[in-house]
């Protein structure tokens, strides 16, 4: 050891008294600087102006600051580890080239230390010179905790741990074709093209099942990006271990045939087993269960939340069956060809590898359309073709082989995806029960909020159920139309759809049917015309059982609800509410969430609070808009605790009575018409009472359109009301902490002075020493 200390600490004054070592440092110092001044110095600024703009303004980021600044696309680490490729050939180029034309490589081969050591020394001092780029990265990481309010260590210490090994293996790399060539420039250009080669091999060859994961291991992109966002994974770590390994070995191999004679057999066999030893020593480490993963991350973002771990772990006796079906004929069918599995793999089911690796992945290739969809084009745009010559010629564009897709005969006898609208799909089994979990759009991959509902529902777990009235006009989730609710209930192609979140969604026409006892949740949906005699007495009589209920009401349909909620203490106020406004209708009410709402949104904060600055809303309410509403009126003297979720600003809006004209001039409170003025009219009302050793749930809103498929928030706003109706048990939410380093510290004073500290001060002290150190080197 001592003699490769010895090698390293001669290889590191040579570079140090060549100006490319200075030169490579000072560049990347002010690389670094560049980076990170230029996205502090905007925050800092932006800070002042906000607060000196609103003296009570305060920073409500609920993004990570450690992110924003270090890891994200404008960040310092994310553009110094997209930029390193371009250093290190510079800095290898000439480490074993400066030797062989020197000459002075014939005293290594004639020296009595080992060849190994030599190299291995060399080696060294690129590794040491490695951690000098390190701790000036590490400059910046220590800025930052002064800079940041608690600032999120672990990505960062998993990033400098990454960035070193990606050096180590570029080094490496570098080390190697510098040994292969006189001329330090054809060593810089085989290096480059090296890097290129294992950046892009990820995607090469993915449509062939033999090399598909070989190319996808020996890929180095993506491999930092982990490590970047806070997971280190073994897999990744040895694959940088193994890249080094490979190509030191590869720099002793070529240097020994140098100082000996040996057969090309010999010499081609000892590269052959340091590959295959390489590859071995790969393919285990890649293994699911022999891979190990460490998320250094503050709020454990890169992990499974505990309910998902706790449900893919339950899948421990028998193998999980995957199979992914694609239609060469559907819609995202490229996502599902052999050249994208690795991706899907890693998109969907990587983090639920880690808790369970007992995961048996099939695929199952065909074409098939149907036939009855009359939305269906493919026979327009090929018109006078059959459907396998349709097949031939999509197989023809996305260069895949038609013969490895079954024809719909054959592919209708092992399972029918009409019911999935022969969609990219996966079906899951586990024992004797089998569900499929979906795709949307063109691609969504599903979510882990679907993906745990979907496994639920395999191991039996029983879904709520919501039983929507229909029979009296009532708004349908079964059309398609701007007042309808088809898109947020049971379409297969919105994610977070009822039916995809964990919900069993029926109708019930109470004129002929019950209510099933095994109904969670009824919703009444605005009903057009009086309900029947029995249609009322089943409502009431549920309600009276305790059963939980969600109503939707609109205007002039007061007279058809309030019978419905006479037992609650809950009546509909007569009119329709007028908010005159300089940019809406009179009748568009924009009502705030009050606390008693913001306590059952059970969504993600950060989608609340991006709601209130997208709608320019800066202060402490979540606003919406309801078009064509009235207000609640409610008492305690029923038995139900009543808590309004939805209010309008006080003394801003009043119930108008009588005619309501919306395109004229703006309405005026009177009441002589009847018109009812309160303080604030409730829009949207909570009831809870206990019976029958339950809690009682109901939800009555004064409009139906907010919740309809024409409103863009329709979604969020009615997943969190039947989160609530359902006891908390549905959707499945996957909801991290607030990143707590959300504030930034800095002034725009101390960021000027930082900016020319880093940026001109310290890489004018590295240009000074480097000058003094290179020009008494010379005169020696």
């Amino acid at each position: 050891m001592k003699t490769i200390f010895q090698i390293a600490k001669n290889e590191l004054r040579n570079l140090f008294y060549s100006p490319i070592a200075w030169f490579l440092l000072i560049v990347f110092l002010v690389m670094c600087a560049y980076f990170y001044t230029g996205t502090t110095y905007t925050w800092a600024k932006l800070a002042h102006l906000a607060y000196s703009n609103d003296p009570n303004w305060v920073w409500r980021a609920t993004q990570s600051g450690t992110s924003s600044i270090f890891l994200d696309g404008d960040g310092i680490l994310v553009n110094v580890l997209q930029s390193i490729y371009l250093f290190v050939p510079l800095l290898t180029m000439g480490i074993i080239s400066r030797e062989i034309n020197s000459g002075t490589i014939k005293l290594l081969y004639s020296s009595p230390v080992k060849l190994s050591r030599i190299i291995l020394g060399k080696y060294l001092a690129l590794m040491i010179y490695n951690l000098l780029l390190v701790l000036i990265l590490s400059i910046f990481i220590i800025s930052g905790f002064f800079d940041i309010k608690s600032l999120d260590y672990g990505p960062l210490l998993s990033t400098l741990f990454g960035f070193y090994l990606l050096l180590c293996a570029f080094t490496a790399i570098g080390f190697y074709m510098s040994s292969l060539t006189t001329y330090p420039i054809v060593s810089a250009i085989a290096s480059f093209t090296v890097f290129f080669v294992l950046m892009s091999i990820g995607r090469l060859w993915q449509q062939y099942d033999f090399v598909r994961d070989l190319t996808w291991f020996l890929s180095i992109a993506g491999r930092t990006e982990k490590m970047v966002i806070g997971l280190i994974t073994t897999k990744d770590v040895i694959y940088y271990l193994i890249i080094i390994y490979l190509f030191i070995s590869f720099t002793l191999l070529k240097l020994q045939a140098g100082r000996e004679a040996k057969p090309w057999l010999v010499k081609a066999g000892r590269y052959v087993a340091v590959i295959v030893v390489g590859l071995l020593m790969g393919y285990i480490s890649s293994r699911p269960r022999f891979t190990g993963y460490w998320d250094t991350t503050a709020g454990q973002i890169n992990t499974l939340l505990p309910h998902s771990q706790k449900i893919i772990k339950s899948f421990d006796d028998s193998p999980l069956e995957v199979t992914l079906y694609t239609n060469l004929l559907g819609a995202a069918a490229q996502h599902g060809l052999p050249e994208w599995r690795n991706i899907y793999l890693k998109r969907c089911w990587e983090n639920y590898l880690r808790f369970n690796w007992n995961i048996d992945f099939k695929y199952e290739y065909y074409y098939d359309v149907d036939s009855t969809d009359a939305t269906n084009t493919v026979f327009k745009q090929f018109p006078g073709k059959s459907l396998e010559q349709i097949a031939g010629e999509v197989a023809k564009v996305l260069k895949v082989d038609v013969s490895s897709f079954k024809p719909p005969a054959e592919m209708r006898k092992l399972i029918d995806l009409k019911p999935e609208g022969y969609r990219l799909v996966m079906q899951l089994k586990y024992k004797d029960r089998a569900v499929f979990l979906r795709t949307y759009g063109s691609v969504e991959w599903p979510s882990p909020a679907n993906i745990d509902v979907a496994l639920e529902r395999l191991r039996g777990v029983k879904m709520p159920k919501v039983a929507f009235v229909s029979g009296d006009l009532e708004r349908s989730i079964y059309k398609r139309g701007e007042r309808e609710l088809f898109l947020q209930v049971i379409n297969n192609d919105n994610s977070g759809a009822l039916v995809n979140t964990g919900f069993d969604v029926d109708t019930v026409n109470l004129s002929t049917q019950d209510i099933a006892p095994d109904v969670t949740t009824v919703v009444l949906a605005d009903p057009k015309m009086e309900l029947g005699a029995a249609a009322l007495s089943k409502l009431k009589s549920y309600i009276s059982r305790g059963g939980n209920m969600l109503i939707l009401g609109e205007p002039g349909k007061q007279h058809i609800l309030n019978p419905v909620l006479e037992e609650t203490g809950v009546q509909y106020v007569n009119g329709k509410l007028a908010q005159p406004g300089y940019n809406n209708a009179p009748d568009m009410v924009t009502p705030y969430m009050t606390a008693a709402g913001l306590r059952i949104a059970h969504e993600e904060p950060a989608l609340l609070m991006n709601r209130l600055w997208s709608n320019g809303v800066y202060d402490d309410t979540l606003k919406i808009q309801m078009p064509s509403a009235m207000g609640i009126a409610y008492s305690s003297d029923s038995g139900f605790t009543a808590k309004p979720l939805f209010a309008t600003v006080p003394g801003a809006v009043w119930s108008k009575a009588g005619k309501f004209v919306t395109d004229s001039v703006a309405p005026v409170f009177s009441p002589q018409e009847g018109d009812i003025q309160f303080n604030a009219f409730a829009t949207c009302i909570q009831l809870t009472r206990q019976i029958n050793n339950k809690e009682q749930r109901m939800i009555v809103c004064g409009d139906a359109d907010f919740l309809s498929d024409r409103v863009s928030y329709a979604g969020w706003v009615s997943r969190t009301f039947y989160w609530w109706l359902s006891d908390g048990r549905m959707p499945l939410y996957s909801i991290y902490p607030y990143a707590s380093d959300n504030m930034l510290l800095l002034s725009p004073a101390r960021a000027t002075v930082q900016r020319i500290a880093y940026l001109w001060v310290l890489p004018g002290i590295l240009i000074f020493l480097s000058t003094v150190l290179l020009i008494r080197r010379k005169r020696k």
